[in-house]
Order: structure tokens, then sequence, then C-alpha cells
């Protein structure tokens, strides 16, 4: 019996190490893949932030492009302004009539009146209320083109803008410009969620609308006139600017800056819509907010007023030069 434990006790010996060896292999194991989950989990996540790093980098030259755009877009317009009021004075000496003093005179002694429309776009944000404060203390009526943030505060925003007088437009749902533009039926997706969200939200229904990244943005592939031939289906208006303040500039610009650029060329043209922005980090913007106000009433014969369905649009692109 005792020969008979000798000869069985290495057998078990032999049982007791690979157990033990086989626990600690699992002990192990339990130690090093946690450890190199984790490895791999944190190069995913270096992985996903260069991603979105390139990404920003990405939006932020669409962005400078899109300022760019902006500024070209208004030199454009003032340069074709021009060229119809010189037009316009061409054609006046051709019809006008010669005093008994040898003077010229033209068919109309009446100064021209300049209609100036201050529009706020992607709405509301921490500044809208501050905004219309100062709408409301110099007496003047804007138009706040939105997007759909939610939320009890954007809410409260949007109802302000409403109750206070001002003009309500439509800036997107989304404002993701590749969603938003991939297809027309993506943008009919889009407009009609904004558009019920504002009807729920303030009970007015919209009939304006500003294309995120203007009508003459380079990133849609689609032809914008399908998204503005949509709109008209709806009886909605589109409407560019032809002045910008150039608050949507990677670039932080000072007071002075965007005053400058905000109200220069007013009075050499009949209608001006300025473009600005309602967005956090748009600081500058409320700040120099009076002063562009205060400067454009000291002009002589002009008038602030909201964007509404009577408001001859400004568009960036033409039909003609599509079709």
């Amino acid at each position: 019996m005792a020969e008979a434990n000798k000869q069985q006790d290495p057998r078990r010996q032999k049982r007791v190490r690979r157990l033990k060896k086989e626990i600690l292999f699992a002990l192990l194991l339990l130690i090093v893949l946690p450890y190199c989950l984790c490895i791999y989990l944190f190069a995913e996540v270096r992985e996903a932030d260069r991603s979105l790093k390139e990404l920003a980098d990405w939006v932020e030259v669409l962005a400078g492009q899109t300022v760019d755009q902006q500024m070209i877009m208004q030199e454009l317009f003032r340069e074709r302004q021009d060229q119809e009021v010189t037009g316009g004075e061409a054609q006046g000496a051709e019809s006008g009539e010669i005093s008994a003093s040898g003077e010229q005179e033209t068919a109309s002694e009446e100064p021209m009146v300049h209609k100036v429309y201050l529009t706020f776009d992607d709405g509301p944000s921490v500044y809208t209320e501050e905004i219309l404060d100062i709408l409301d203390r110099y007496e003047v009526k804007a138009t706040f083109f939105v997007v759909g943030k939610e939320g009890e505060t954007a809410r409260e925003a949007l109802k302000q803008i409403v109750e206070r007088g001002h003009s309500l437009g439509m800036h997107s749902y989304t404002h993701k410009y590749v969603e938003l533009y991939s297809s027309v039926e993506d943008f009919a997706e889009d407009f009609v969620k904004l558009r019920s969200y504002l009807e729920d939200v303030t009970g007015v229904t919209s009939n304006i609308y500003r294309f995120p990244g203007g009508s003459s943005n380079s990133i849609s592939n689609v032809d914008m006139w399908e998204f503005a031939d949509y709109l008209e289906s709806w009886d909605v208006q589109f409407y560019d600017w032809n002045v910008a303040s150039g608050d949507g500039s990677s670039r932080k610009l000072t007071v002075d800056e965007l005053v400058r650029n905000a109200t220069e060329g007013i009075e050499d043209r009949g209608t001006t819509i300025i473009l600005m922005h309602d967005a956090p980090g748009k600081r500058t913007t409320v700040d120099a907010l009076p002063e562009i106000i205060e400067k454009i009433q000291a002009m002589e014969n002009t008038e602030i007023l909201p964007i509404t369905e009577e408001t001859i649009p400004i568009q960036h692109i033409e039909r003609d030069a599509v079709n």
C-alpha cells in the first residue's frame, strides 16, 4: 500500500504543477489582456483624435474659403451695382431736358432711399438676448436666419425673436453642408424638419431662407437652383447678402474692422443686406453692433428694415447664367 502511494505521489504532484501553471497562465491572461486592450483602445482613440483634427482643419479651410467667397461676392455686387448706377445716370442724361439756363434736368429730383437689412445667421445662441436688447435700444428690427437648436433656452430665444417683432428666417436644421446638399431629398427633409420645429415653437410659418454658405457655396455638387426651385414650391424665397461683416472668418476681426466692413458703401446702394452671425465665439459682433447701427442711422435717407416676403432678394446665383 505504501508502495502504491509512492507511485501515485509523482503523478499527483505532476497534476498539481500542471494545474498551478494553468492557473498562473490564466492569471497572466487576466492581467495582460486588459493591458493589451487598453493599448489598443488608446491607439484607436489617438487615431480618432487625429481624424477629428484633420476634419476640423478641413472645416476651417472650408470656412475660410466661404468667407473669402463672401468678400469676393460682395465686391462683385458692388461692381455690378456701380455699373447699374452708371448706366442709369447715362440713360437719365439721354432722356433729360435742358432748362432755360442750359443745365440738364433729370426726370426726378427725389433722393435715393437706402434700405438696409441687418441679418444674423446660425442662431439662436448665448448672445441672442443681448443682440435683441441692443436692437430694442435703437428701435431697430432685424432678421434672424436660425438653425434647429433645441432646449428650453433656444426655444425661449426663438420666441423672443418673434415677440419683439423681428423676422424669423430659416438657415437649415442641421447646418451640415455635406448632408444638406447631398440631394434634393435630403435638403427637403431638413427643410421640413426646421420649418415644422419653428412653427411648433413660435407659431410662425417662415417663408424666407438663407442657404448655409450662401447660394454660391462651393460645397454643393447639386445645382443650387434645384434647391431654390424646391423652396419656391413652398412659396419660400431665399436671400443672400451683398455686404459681409467678416465675422464668419476664422481670423477674429476687431470691432473697427467689423464696423467698416458692415457699413462701407451703403450710401451708394439702394438695398444693402448685411451678413452677420449670432453664434458662440462672435462676441465681437455683439460689441460692434451698436456702432454699426449708429453709423447707419446717421446716414441720410437710410432706413433699417427686417426682411419680409416683399423684400426684393439679393441672390448670388443667376438662373440665366446657369441655364
